[in-house]
């Protein structure tokens, strides 16, 4: 069982703490945390980008000038392709980029990634984190006393409005609920703080 420190917020060691060895100490795939991050990255597209066809287009109905005897080259429509304000051949049109890779994919690229983190000395795990209020400077102060510079993301047991609202206004900074951590938040933060809460849910979800 691999073992971390267990931290306050206040930056000190208050224990250890023991993870589950099947999901933060797995086999690291790095082609399965890629192809997951692809999947997540279609799935957010709006898939809204459209051109219009010479057939769509308006005008062009009458034939510009006789086909013979003008020395120019010969046209029918002056909504062309070929023609500045024609259509437009082969452009995008409106459609659906989402798809969905088997959840047993998705799982074990989350535990390949939650993994790396830890081989990384990436991950941290604090015994709480409650706030009153909404305070930006709580969040700084927490980040400042762990010595983290950077992005980080921080992981809880459940949604809460305070803490969001105090992490969002740092750059590079995002707090997640368990339940809606991704591969791709994972890998693109530098650092992985988790309460102890958390822990316990994305073993429950992941073991």
């Amino acid at each position: 069982m691999p073992v971390v420190a267990l931290y306050n917020k206040q930056g000190e060691q208050v224990g250890d703490i023991e993870l589950n060895e099947g999901v933060f100490a797995t086999d690291i795939n790095e082609s399965l945390i890629h192809d997951v991050i692809v999947m997540q990255n279609a799935n957010k597209r709006q898939g809204t980008a459209s051109t219009k066809t010479r057939a769509m287009t308006r005008g062009g109905g009458r034939k510009p000038w006789r086909q013979k005897g003008t020395g120019r080259a010969r046209h029918g429509s002056i909504r062309s392709p070929i023609w500045v304000g024609g259509g437009v051949t082969f452009g995008p049109s409106p459609r659906d980029y989402s798809y969905k890779m088997p959840k047993k994919a998705r799982r074990k690229a989350l535990r390949s990634a939650l993994s790396a983190k830890m081989q990384s000395d990436e991950l941290l795990v604090i015994d709480e984190l409650e706030i009153s209020s909404p305070k930006t400077k709580e969040i700084t102060d927490l980040l400042s006393n762990l010595k983290i510079e950077g992005k980080a993301i921080l992981v809880i047991s459940d949604y809460d409005s305070t803490i969001y609202l105090s992490a969002r206004n740092i750059p590079g900074v995002k707090s997640v609920p368990a339940k809606e951590l991704s591969v791709s938040d994972v890998m693109k933060h530098g650092k992985l703080i988790l309460t102890q809460e958390a822990v316990a849910k994305v073993e429950e979800v992941l073991s």
